[in-house]
């Protein structure tokens, strides 16, 4: 009898298991959402959910932690505690969401989209409609310069 033992296997030994879904936390603290299957997704929101929860204490020991659970990927456990940990101060739990998408074409999967809840992707600057100098080829900029000039002498 299985009871008491939740952990989804996913097919995998305990090792690699844990590494994957260390790489799939990372991702998902570097590109703010990643695409997966719904096992995956459900598997490593707990694991994500838990280092948030690290991050929000802020000590050096929950960060020597995160850095242990995460595999020393040093650059995912500085975007979770400036980052991600920041953003989710006031939530009580709950930071990720599960958007699930349908079936994947080869196999038939149960595909989804594991996200953070709070965003915390900066805002882009709107991109203007005429072009810069900085932005034009070299010859373009040249040839452009001349024809203002030209058309300044010829009237």
């Amino acid at each position: 009898m299985r009871h008491l033992k939740r952990t989804a296997k996913l097919g995998r030994t305990g090792e690699h298991r844990n590494a994957m879904l260390a790489n799939l936390v990372c991702s998902l603290i570097r590109h703010r959402r990643v695409t997966t299957t719904v096992a995956k997704a459900k598997a490593a929101r707990s694991v994500a959910e838990k280092m948030v929860t690290l991050a929000k204490r802020g000590t050096l020991h929950d960060r020597r932690l995160a850095s242990a659970r995460l595999l020393q990927d040093e650059e995912a456990v500085r975007m979770l505690f400036k980052e991600i940990a920041p953003a989710n101060k006031g939530r009580n739990g709950g930071y990720t969401r599960i958007i699930r998408l349908g079936r994947r074409q080869g196999d038939a999967a149960e595909m989804a989209i594991l996200e953070w809840v709070e965003s915390t992707t900066p805002v882009q600057q709107p991109v203007s409609a005429e072009p810069t100098a900085e932005s034009q080829p070299a010859g373009a900029a040249g040839a452009a310069s001349e024809q203002a000039q030209s058309g300044q002498g010829a009237s």
